[in-house]
Order: structure tokens, then C-alpha cells, then sequence
């Protein structure tokens, strides 16, 4: 949508308010498939929650790219955001269910790392379909997400159901199956009759008609309402970076910092999209390697300097009118690549991993469809601002907000987020619960 935005801007010729309105729509909208996605895959699986997803992906795609008119394409982005709001609830929550405990870090967060694969695919498509006539490049750029949904929809033929869910509907053979294609070793196939055991043991509470809303939004525990805050916690940082309006504006954040070529514009983007894509994949090799929090609490802290030198670099660069220094410029572009590298490090992927890993299995599904839909809103919300805020306040003073936000972050990560690295997801539920001074401390390092 960021390169395709130029040329909707100008093709369609909607104002900076409506472009606003077609982008955070978008992550209002995935509320709706965020907040469903809890019971759809409570009901019918995992597996066929993620075909749901990639059903309306399909649509909404099409939509977009045969659109004739504002509303047209509104309607297609309104689908297509449903269809985001069941992806990130069921791919993280999918991912943790199936994998090993060993290697669950980097499973888990590679939704993330083809989230960002897919927006560098968006941005170098982008870059090539350029040269295409105004009024046909974006429908072209838009109308191509309905390939890899459609790649999804087949793959799910061929994708084992989660042990959890199976074990759930009391199918227990088949989830000790899945199990023992999914072990990662001898000594996992050897404790799958155990595991089974675990999982059977943390299903037993688990209401007939189902988890209710009341005991996330009101929980009972302690141990409960410390896993609702971490997790609502670590999501609402990830959209209150502005690491998504950064995404979706990046060519108008480049633009104000002195590239006027649109082309030019699409081809920074690219720079950026490698930077993101390449960092998000290096967090999930080493993410069981060194654990979540050292990883998190150094993404956190990167994007707090690099927004700060950002927001300095663009004021600095607001006070030249003509004669914008080249080495201003690339202070800019290069703390642009610098955040969302770090946020690619650190929140971008385990945000994802601990939303999915900590709640109980009673709760899981949805526990993270809520801590999403936070997600959701508030990207929404800084997306449908961010550039009436930024026109009110000027990007650099919108980039030093955003770093004072991320200051916030790692004080918030650093207190509230207890390491998870290879427990089971049945063992992480105790290091929420009620414990002295000491073992909190040893939990927390």
C-alpha cells in the first residue's frame, strides 16, 4: 500500500485525509477478524481458521485490484483487514501449538519474518510495476496479494491440526500422532505420551461451552492477570512504536526529507524493506539461542535512539528550505533502516511468540485474539493520525514522541516480561504465578 498509495493519491485523486482513512482502515477493520478468530479456532481448528484467512485475503485482494472507485477500494481494503485480523491471531497461536519447545522462538516468530519477506516482495513489485500508467499500476501492485493466498489455501491440504486442539476435542490418538512428526528429537517422541498427559491435565478446567471474555477482562488469579497485562503490554508497544505508519508513509517521511523522484521514493523503500526483512530473519535464528528479553530489551532501546536521531535529523533538515545538506538526508534514511531493523530484532517477532506462548491452553486462543485486537486498534489509530499529527507537529517532533514511547517500552519490558526460552507451554504458566521477592528475580534474569 505505500507505493501504491502515490499513485491512488494521484490516479484517484483523494486527499491526505482519505489516504489516512484507506490505510489505518485497514487495522480498525482487523479488529473485527481478530477478535473472531478466538472462537472460529476454538470451534473449527486451527487449520481451517487459517484457510478462513486466506479466503478473505483472496477477496479483498481482488476487490482492491479491479476497483473502480474510493469506495470500491475501501470495501476491498475493509475485507482484506478482516482477513489480517484471523492471520495474526491464528499463525503465532498455530505455530507455538506445533512446535517442539526447543525450537518453538523461532517457529513462532516466523509469521513475522514472512510478514516482513512479503513487504519487501510488496516494496521491490512496487519498485517494477512503476512504470506502469498511473491509473493501471496500483490495481496491479494491489490485486497481487491474491497469489499467495491462494498458495495458503492449498498448503493447508497438506498442514497437521494443533496437539493442543486435538487434545481439546479429546482426539487424543491423532495429537499424539502429530506430536511425533513434530518432535525434534529422540527423547521428545519417547515423552509424547507424557506430554499428551500435560496438555490433557491443563484442558480439564476448561469450561463445555468454552473460555469466557469475563475471565480475561476480569480475571480471578493473579498469575491470570499478570499474563493479560504482559501480553495487551507488549502488543500495544509494538503499534505504539509507529513502526506500522513508518511502513505505510515511508515514502512520504522520505519525501519531506528531501527525495522528490517517486521512483526514487519506491527505491529507498526497498532499502528499507531489506533492512526490515533481514533482521527479523537473523532475531529468529537466535531467538531460542539467547531468549526473549535480551532480544526485546535491545530492539527497544535501538528504536528509542534511532527515532531520536530521526526526529533530530528531520528538524534539522524543516530548518534548510532549499539546500537540504546530503549527509542530513542520509542521517534520516539511515535511522529510518535503523529502526525497523531494531523492531525487526526485537518486537516485530516476539511480540508474536510471547502473545502466543504465555496464556494457559484454556485461554490461548482467546487470550491472544484480545491482546491482538489491542494490537490492531492502536496500529489503526497511530495509522489514521499519523500524518495529521506529523502535519500539526512535524515528523521530527512526531519521531521524538514516538522515541519517548520506546523509552516507556523497555522500562515496561524490563519489569513486567519474565523470560519463556525452552519451558513448555504448560511450564510457562508457572512463572506467572505467585512467588517470593527471590524467585522472582531469578525468573525474571
Amino acid at each position: 500500500m505505500s507505493g501504491a498509495a502515490l499513485y491512488i493519491k494521484e490516479d484517484l485523486q483523494i486527499s491526505s485525509t482519505q489516504e489516512e482513512i484507506l490505510v489505518g482502515c485497514l487495522n480498525i477493520f482487523s479488529l473485527i477478524g481478530s477478535l473472531a478468530a478466538g472462537k472460529t479456532s476454538d470451534q473449527i481448528g486451527r487449520r481451517y481458521t487459517i484457510l478462513l484467512a486466506a479466503a478473505t485475503f483472496f477477496l479483498g485482494a481482488i476487490l482492491m485490484g479491479i476497483a473502480p472507485s474510493f469506495p470500491f477500494l475501501m470495501a476491498g481494503r475493509v475485507v482484506a483487514g478482516i482477513g489480517v485480523g484471523f492471520s495474526l491471531m491464528i499463525a503465532p497461536v498455530y505455530s507455538a501449538e506445533l512446535s517442539p519447545a526447543s525450537t518453538r522462538g523461532f517457529l513462532a516468530s516466523l509469521p513475522e519474518v514472512f510478514i516482513n519477506v512479503g513487504i519487501l516482495l510488496g516494496y521491490i513489485s512496487n519498485y517494477f510495476l512503476a512504470g506502469l500508467p498511473a491509473s493501471l499500476n496500483w490495481r496491479v501492485m494491489l490485486g497481487l496479494a491474491a497469489l499467495p493466498a491462494l498458495l495458503v489455501g492449498f498448503a493447508v491440504v497438506f498442514m497437521p491440526e494443533s496437539p493442543r486442539w486435538l487434545v481439546m476435542k479429546g482426539r487424543f490418538a491423532e495429537a499424539k500422532r502429530v506430536l511425533i512428526k513434530t518432535s525434534s528429537s529422540e527423547e521428545e517422541v519417547e515423552s509424547v505420551d507424557s506430554r499428551v498427559n500435560e496438555m490433557v491435565k491443563a484442558s480439564l478446567d476448561l469450561p463445555s461451552n468454552g473460555p469466557s471474555w469475563h475471565e480475561l477482562i476480569s480475571p480471578r488469579s493473579n498469575a491470570i492477570r499478570r499474563i493479560v497485562i504482559a501480553a495487551i503490554g507488549v502488543n500495544f508497544f509494538m503499534q505504539a512504536s509507529g513502526n506500522d505508519a513508518v511502513v505505510y508513509y515511508s515514502p512520504e517521511v522520505f519525501k519531506d526529507a528531501g527525495i522528490s523522484s517517486k521512483r526514487q521514493l519506491v527505491g529507498v523503500t526497498v532499502i528499507m524493506g531489506v533492512a526490515k526483512a533481514s533482521f527479523a530473519l537473523v532475531s529468529a535464528l537466535f531467538l531460542d539461542r539467547f531468549g526473549r528479553r535480551p532480544l526485546l530489551l535491545l530492539g527497544s532501546t535501538g528504536m528509542a535512539v534511532s527515532l531520536a536521531l530521526l526526529g533530530l535529523g528531520s528538524k534539522y533538515l524543516d530548518q534548510c528550505q532549499d539546500d537540504k545538506p546530503v549527509w542530513a538526508i542520509v542521517l534520516c534514511i539511515v535511522a529510518v533502516c535503523a529502526d525497523v531493523s531494531f523492531f525487526s530484532i526485537g518486537l516485530g517477532p516476539i511480540t508474536w511468540v510471547y502473545s502466543s506462548e504465555i496464556f494457559p491452553m484454556r485461554l490461548r486462543a482467546q487470550g491472544s485474539s484480545l491482546a491482538i485486537s489491542v494490537n490492531r486498534l492502536v496500529s489503526g489509530v497511530v495509522a489514521m493520525t499519523f500524518l495529521s499529527v506529523s502535519e500539526a507537529m512535524s515528523f521530527g517532533g512526531m519521531f521524538l514522541a514516538l522515541s519517548g514511547v520506546m523509552v516507556m517500552a523497555s522500562v515496561f519490558f524490563y519489569c513486567y516480561l519474565p523470560e519463556t526460552k525452552g519451558k513448555t507451554l504448560e511450564e510457562i504458566g508457572l512463572l506467572f504465578e505467585d512467588q517470593d521477592d527471590e524467585s522472582r528475580r531469578l525468573f525474571v534474569s
